[in-house]
Parts: structure tokens; sequence; C-alpha cells
């Protein structure tokens, strides 16, 4: 477990739901990974992300899927691509991603509270 944090610095991260609109094979990247479109709506538009999620996930599964991501951290260069949020999982039992997604069908754009 890390170290406490106030109510404060939790509201400072703000994490979103998305749905992902393309996804695409990241051959390039050191890890396996995905690049990934991901629509948060009006507000903040269509974000960039690469992912290691190959192990469970396609472009032809995850595209269409609602995820959680982080999308106020500044942009990150993965290789050749710019990774503009985080999109959030967590590892099963062999440390493989799994990705946070709402089990109901929510509206894009909605933060995490």
């Amino acid at each position: 477990m890390t170290a406490e944090i106030s109510f404060d610095d939790f509201l400072k991260v703000d994490i979103r739901v998305g749905r992902v609109v393309d996804a695409q094979p990241y051959p390039e990247a050191r890890k396996p990974a995905l690049k990934l479109w991901v629509d948060f709506g009006e507000e903040i538009g269509i974000r960039k992300s690469s992912a290691q999620i190959t192990r469970h996930y396609t472009p032809d599964t995850v595209t269409g899927l609602l995820v959680m991501a982080v999308v106020n951290f500044p942009p990150r260069q993965i290789g050749r691509f710019m990774s503009e949020v985080l999109v959030l999982g967590t590892p099963d039992t062999d440390g493989e991603v799994v990705l946070l997604r709402p089990d109901k069908d929510v509206p894009i754009g909605g933060r995490m509270y």
C-alpha cells in the first residue's frame, strides 16, 4: 500500500469514462501493445493511448468498449506514438492487464467519484 493522500489530492486526478472508437496493433512497441483512440465526449474529445493489453484484448474485441482513463496527465511519447491518456487496468493472476470498465452503459465523459 502506498502513503495516504488527502481527498483534495484524489480530486486532482481526473478519471473519466470513454469509449474505444479505434484500436490498432502497435508492433513497434518494446512490449506488445495496442494503440487506442478513446472518445470522452464533447468536452474532451478523442484522445490516444498506448496500452499493453494484448493478452486479453485484440483491436476487434476492445473497439466499442467503455473504459476508465486518467485524462489530465501530460502527454507521453511511447516510441513513435504520443499517448495522451492513461487507460486503467488491474493485473490478473498472471500479471496481465484487465481493463477497468463500468459494468453498466453510462454516458461517455462522466467523471469517476
